[in-house]
């Protein structure tokens, strides 16, 4: 009987192994524990040679198939006497005559993992290198063992090594249905994340924004106690993305991050990385996935100062983006107040000491910042698809601002802007962003109406005022920025009732002259971008 002795029930004794695996984490102890337990162990090219080395006794694939590995690797495992192993259905008497009639032997384990097309990608391969790292037989390998789940047991990473022993020990030898299926899960899972990585590179080298079919996967890095809401499951995932942020952080300390913290970190970073740190120091605080307070200063310990001077009421337990290294001085201003989360590129050890005596907050080394011009994607889901765009990777850096009104702005009154708009553009819509000296002033963010935006706005800064001990509101003398056109000038005028001198915007109302007029009659300067900066 090729297939072996039978076990009853859900369980299935395993006979024989085939490892091929591109990470060799934990595979000589694997192979040694599964060979110790009477398991043949067949194997391909690397993977072969390792566990030979080790002394353990070792089948070639080729050996197994009577064809040798030709193609430079790509054609090894790709043959009736593998893929019939791992798809015959024991017990099945037209599988099994099959089987008997090609000389067919079954395969009851499978460890593959594939060739690193992400890890080649994040690299910068070359074109020709990351079509080389498309895994072509594991994938088949795995798909066709987890579609044989009731007798196959698969495993695609070496992080399952030790339960699937753990298995075999408990269970003679075999391993439960339970076990196989949640395996048979996570394979499918993998194949269709690497599937996702190598789709969308292809589409990133053609340019095509809007490809037929869209795959978004990723790998779990941290299931979570629940969402946004306490009945709300939720997980991390991350997509191998290269970007610095809150996926590649190292958490020094700390609970684990919630749903939301991880999005409002996201949020923090992403903006404050739009200031470059070999210019100036920059500290965002962020609070329900808005900026609540932004500022550049000479250091980052003056950053902060001017940042929590905007809203010292809703940076109570925010989050807080530095873009430079995390320095003591910075640190020791920062753990004044509650905080959830500091995240920083680097940090020095003092200032890591300092945050450690608040055990209850985080701290996120990224190790670099996030390029606010990288190309990327965006998704969200709606009820029955998704949505999928470009980042906004728009910097008024790189815009051309055009002066519209018959005063120009002044150099100090340009910078403001320039400062302002960076932060409009992490502001939920509709978003209007009071600046002054490098800091913000007063932020209306996510209202339904620009004038209410507005309005709000300019009521922060008054009560910035009010708790900083001064005698006139923050916006005295700033600028204004806005991530959209003025639909009618009443959301300006609020503006200028409140004492702000110049305005920045795209442009492109029907009303624009209205607009135009309205900040000349008030003796304001105001430029155009060109730009829309929408963040729903």
């Amino acid at each position: 009987m090729l297939l072996g002795a039978s076990m009853p029930g859900q369980l299935r004794r395993v006979s024989r192994a085939l490892l091929s695996v591109s990470d060799k984490t934990g595979l000589i102890d694997f192979a040694r524990a599964l060979a110790g337990r009477g398991i043949e162990l067949v194997s391909t090219g690397g993977t072969r040679k390792a566990i030979a080395e080790a002394g353990l006794p070792v089948i070639d694939v080729a050996d197994l198939t009577g064809f040798p590995e030709m193609m430079d690797g790509r054609l090894k495992t790709l043959h009736p006497k593998v893929h019939g192993g791992l798809l015959a259905i024991r017990e099945n008497p037209e599988h099994e005559a099959a089987m008997l009639a090609h000389g067919i032997a079954p395969i009851d384990l499978l460890a593959v993992n594939l060739y690193p097309f992400e890890a080649t990608v994040a690299k910068g391969g070359s074109y020709a290198d990351c079509v080389e790292n498309i895994d072509i037989g594991g994938p088949a390998m795995i798909r066709a063992a987890a579609k044989n789940h009731d007798d196959v047991t698969v495993v695609v990473e070496p992080a399952d090594y030790a339960r699937v022993l753990a298995d075999l020990d408990a269970r003679g030898g075999a391993t439960t249905r339970a076990l196989r299926r949640a395996l048979a899960q996570k394979a499918y899972a993998r194949t269709a994340a690497y599937d996702a990585a190598i789709s969308n590179w292809f589409a990133a080298q053609l340019g095509e924004a809007t490809p037929a079919f869209r795959a978004v996967g990723g790998t779990l890095a941290e299931a979570m106690r629940y969402g946004e809401n306490p009945h709300q499951s939720a997980g991390f995932y991350v997509t191998g993305e290269t970007r610095s942020g809150v996926a590649t952080a190292r958490q020094t300390q700390g609970k684990q991050l919630s749903y939301n913290n991880v999005n409002d970190t996201d949020a923090a970073y992403e903006c404050v990385a739009e200031f470059d740190p070999a210019r100036t120091a920059a500290v965002v605080i962020v609070k329900h996935a808005n900026p609540c307070g932004a500022a550049e200063g000479a250091s980052l310990a003056e950053a902060y100062e001017k940042a929590l001077r905007c809203d010292p009421v809703s940076a109570f337990g925010g989050i807080v983006a530095v873009n430079r290294r995390l320095d003591a001085a910075a640190a020791r201003e920062i753990v004044k107040i509650f905080t959830e989360v500091i995240i920083a590129p680097e940090a020095d050890e003092e200032a890591i000491a300092l945050v450690a005596a608040k055990k209850n907050l985080r701290l996120l080394i990224a190790g670099g910042l996030p390029d606010p011009r990288a190309p990327g994607l965006s998704v969200r889901t709606v009820a029955g698809g998704l949505l999928a765009q470009g980042r906004d990777n728009a910097c008024v850096d790189d815009m051309d601002l055009r002066v519209v009104t018959r005063r120009a702005p002044t150099a100090q009154e340009l910078a403001d802007m320039r400062f302002a708009f960076r932060v409009a553009k992490h502001v939920k819509s509709n978003a209007i962003v009071y600046a002054k000296d490098g800091a913000t002033v007063g932020i209306g963010a996510g209202q339904m109406s620009r004038v209410d935006s507005s309005r709000i706005a300019a009521w922060k800064a008054a009560e910035a005022a009010k708790a900083a001990g001064l005698p006139e509101s923050l916006a005295k003398g700033a600028v204004v920025a806005s991530d959209a056109f003025f639909p009618f000038a009443d959301g300006l005028l609020a503006a200028a009732e409140a004492g702000a001198t110049a305005v920045i915007q795209p442009g492109g109302s029907m009303r624009d002259d209205e607009v135009i007029a309205a900040a000349d009659a008030a003796g304001l300067a105001m430029v155009f971008t060109g730009v829309r900066h929408f963040r729903h």
